[in-house]
């Protein structure tokens, strides 16, 4: 089954996905409507609670450069978001991810394993609400994330960046107040044991017979509406 851009037919009634099914996870830059991330993904379950999905390894994907082919990592902190960038075609390497979403929540829950299916960590990606199309869910990274151990420890990640993106003007006083609030009310979240820590998802695995999806052509069109992470799939 290939994800295709221009909707699928196999949506289950209400406008849902159905387990197995293709689709895209995408994030637009901070500064601009344009698509520099793009992972295709396989729906493991979609509801008016949760979407979960699957990132498997190898898959083929789309993330930023810079604009001379450097990995964003590997640019001064004091240059990452003002030097011209491009998007390079690549493979997720490593384990896969399961991703983890809830309907209008800032932030969505990723969880990691080593070899072996060991489990390392939760993850939380503190972000616009999913918007959900035709072809997948998208959103925006706004920089500051959580990371969350199986003992249930956590420790704050990449503020350094949230405050660069805040020099360079990526990000007004007012929506880096918004994520901050949000990163509290996930920490109540995590310090609660709420679901999704609570929920046994570290011991899920994929189903073996999923094939690994393909990055269909019009991977980066804008949807011609979107609709909120609860509501209907637009089909543009």
């Amino acid at each position: 089954m290939t994800a295709t851009v221009s909707g699928a037919d196999s949506q289950t009634a209400g406008g849902r996905w159905a387990p197995g099914e293709q689709i895209l996870w995408r994030y637009r830059e901070n500064a601009g409507d344009r698509v520099h991330i793009c992972r295709p993904v396989t729906v493991v379950r979609d509801t008016d609670e949760l979407l979960a999905v699957w990132l498997a390894p190898d898959t083929p994907c789309v993330r930023p450069v810079l604009a001379d082919g450097t990995p964003v990592h590997q640019e001064p902190l004091a240059t990452r978001y003002t030097k011209p960038r491009t998007v390079l075609r690549d493979r997720w390497y490593g384990m896969g991810v399961l991703k983890l979403a809830r309907p209008g929540q800032p932030w969505s829950v990723w969880l990691w394993w080593e070899r072996g299916w060991r489990f390392k960590q939760w993850y939380v990606n503190l972000e616009e609400p999913l918007t959900r199309w035709a072809g997948g869910v998208d959103s925006e990274d706004h920089f500051l994330d959580i990371d969350v151990y199986p003992d249930r420890r956590w420790h704050w990640r990449d503020e350094d960046e949230f405050a660069q993106a805040q020099r360079d003007g990526l990000m007004e006083r007012s929506q880096a107040r918004r994520v901050e609030a949000a990163g509290r009310a996930a920490i109540e979240t995590i310090t609660a044991w709420g679901a999704p820590f609570r929920d046994g998802w570290e011991r899920w695995r994929p189903d073996p017979a999923w094939p690994v999806p393909e990055l269909p052509e019009g991977w980066d069109r804008a949807p011609a509406r979107t609709a909120g992470a609860s509501g209907p799939l637009i089909r543009p």
